[in-house]
């Protein structure tokens, strides 16, 4: 038998917000990469997407409905203010810069060594990433990931990768896990059926980690769990 879980009263279509990720230029976050230069995040092309998963899981634990909005926020305005600052937490510099940095550098395979391995990212994901989020759902809280869309050493890409909300699985049988999430990029009408599938049954054996996600790349090179702390909603 098969094992299935979600959160409870967690919905997208009910609990994500209204508008998609389509914010004007204006929202512009730079970060400071260092000797790789800076990378600005928040671009309509980029999105603010870690700053909407962020926002949805906060206003839903804080028992709060969601703003009634149906476009993106106004620049300058409490919600758009209150977002874009929930972008730059869950990017968690300078850990977090560094954890997608290090994942678009690493090959999909295991690299074995003349002493020991060095995970890719599909085993990363597999086991280590996966069993954290199960454990998030498990104990009734979505949890936040970060998509690494790209595989690349130039990191000024990291604009690339993604953000969504895990709040469901299905483990069947045969390995294959099927995880529920909340896409920002993602309409109402089609947010409830949006997920990221694939097999766990052997992490050392490197297949597609697909997605139905709305964004160009049609397989991740791998997902984390974001680090999440809760912070409180706009009135």
């Amino acid at each position: 038998m098969g094992e299935q879980a979600w959160v409870a009263g967690f919905q997208p279509s009910t609990n994500g917000f209204l508008f998609t990720n389509a914010f004007p230029p204006d929202p512009t976050v730079v970060i400071d990469l260092g000797p790789a230069g800076r990378v600005g995040l928040g671009r309509a092309s980029q999105g603010v997407c870690g700053g909407m998963v962020f926002a949805a899981r906060d206003y839903f634990e804080a028992g709060r409905d969601r703003p009634s909005d149906t476009v993106p926020p106004a620049g300058g305005s409490p919600l758009f203010r209150y977002i874009t600052g929930r972008l730059i937490d869950s990017f968690n510099a300078p850990a977090g810069i560094a954890r997608y940095a290090l994942w678009m550098m690493l090959p999909s395979a295991d690299v074995h060594l003349v002493i020991g391995s060095q995970p890719g990212t599909f085993s990363r994901t597999v086991t280590q990433s996966w069993p954290q989020v199960r454990a998030d759902i498990d104990a009734g809280h979505p949890s936040p990931l970060g998509l690494v869309t790209i595989h690349a050493a130039d990191l000024t890409q990291i604009g690339k990768c993604h953000q969504v909300l895990a709040y469901g699985y299905d483990v069947a049988d045969d390995g294959t896990v099927t995880v529920a999430v909340y896409d920002p990029n993602t309409a109402t009408p089609g947010a409830d059926d949006v997920w990221i599938r694939f097999t766990a049954g052997a992490p050392s054996v490197v297949s597609p980690i697909a997605h139905n996600i709305n964004i160009g790349e049609p397989t991740l090179h791998g997902f984390f769990r974001s680090t999440y702390t809760p912070k409180s909603p706009p009135g």
